[in-house]
């Protein structure tokens, strides 16, 4: 019974910037997702979890019944071989798992679920060699690369409340040591895995050092649109999404050679480079601030361009969460103690 209105770049922008209606388009998407899919998703189940949880001082906490998915889909890959999964879209699925757990045991429960060591253990299990994880390598901007992946595992390391400090496993310290070497010596595919690489960072200190987290900053500032926004597609040619697997879609789009700002770049950048240090008054980030509190639409989302289809375009999730997190980085949302 939950209806949410397809994306469209002719939805209206909001006159005023609504922190009801964005939480609200959140809470519908992910429960219609959870209902009827029930399947850990990159780019729904596994946003909301990721992003969600750090939202509780202003929005409250979030819906059990989405961390219950969690819960339910780790059973049953627990019950499954290794083997199985390596294969398909199942490490993105695990990885996103334990980095929502994670996130849930940090900022709603406050310290270290079972279920949470759990699911970096099934993690590290089906850790490859090289550090990373298997990637079908298909649907940009999530599961478009093994390095997208390893950078979401990371997080879900460094999050866990307590976890990495306790660790006495040699194995899975080595599995930590691995997929920051990985991480470190892998070039990124892309700007936007430069992007991801710097949130990585950020999360996790001693990732890398101080020279390089700064000129990962100075390539985003590079990127900021004249309106303060940023657009995802000029984080990568359209042979590098996927592996080039969308390449001729997006070169097709009318507005390929001028890409307009969407909520999920500007979203994620200035929520980056909050992490990252930069100070919320930086007059470059308040122009992206101004950018997300102006460009709204009606259903309380931020329109972003899908890059894999014209039919459905659930970046749009991800381009709500975002922008709710750098908004409350910098300090424009109010905490309350209810929903």
């Amino acid at each position: 019974k939950i209806t949410v209105i397809a994306a469209t770049a002719k939805e209206p922008v909001l006159k005023d910037f609504s922190l009801a209606k964005a939480d609200k388009y959140l809470e519908k998407g992910a429960l219609a997702w959870t209902r009827k899919r029930g399947c850990v998703t990159c780019h729904t189940i596994g946003t909301y979890m990721q992003i969600r949880p750090a939202l509780t001082s202003v929005l409250g906490k979030p819906t059990m019944e989405i961390r219950d998915l969690l819960t339910d889909e780790l059973d049953k890959f627990k019950e499954a071989k290794p083997e199985d999964l390596r294969k398909g879209t199942n490490p993105a699925e695990v990885i996103y798992t334990a980095a929502g757990l994670a996130e849930w045991d940090k900022h709603v429960k406050g310290k270290l679920s079972e279920e949470t060591v759990e699911a970096l253990k099934l993690m590290t299990s089906i850790q490859e060699e090289s550090g990373t994880w298997g990637s079908l390598g298909c649907w940009p901007p999530f599961e478009s690369s093994a390095y997208q992946e390893a950078t979401v595992a990371i997080t879900a390391m460094a999050a866990a409340p307590g976890w990495r400090a306790g660790l006495k496993n040699d194995k899975m310290k080595a599995d930590v040591a691995s997929l920051q070497k990985y991480l470190r010596e892998t070039a990124p595919p892309n700007d936007y895995g430069s992007v991801v690489l710097l949130w990585s960072a950020a999360r996790m200190k001693d990732l890398l050092p101080e020279k390089r987290r700064l000129k990962l900053i100075e390539l985003i500032w590079s990127h900021q649109r004249k309106d303060g926004g940023w657009s995802l597609r000029a984080f990568s040619t359209p042979e590098k999404w996927g592996g080039g697997n969308r390449a001729a879609k997006l070169r097709a789009e009318p507005e390929f050679k001028n890409p307009h700002s969407d909520g999920h770049m500007t979203g994620l950048a200035v929520l980056v480079l909050r992490e990252a240090g930069v100070p919320a008054k930086d007059a470059r980030l308040q122009k992206g601030v101004k950018w997300l509190l102006a460009n709204q639409r009606e259903s309380g989302r931020w329109w972003t361009r899908s890059l894999n289809t014209d039919k459905y375009h659930y970046i749009t999730y991800s381009g709500t969460a975002y922008p709710l997190l750098a908004l409350m980085k910098c300090g424009v949302l109010a905490r309350t103690d209810s929903p």
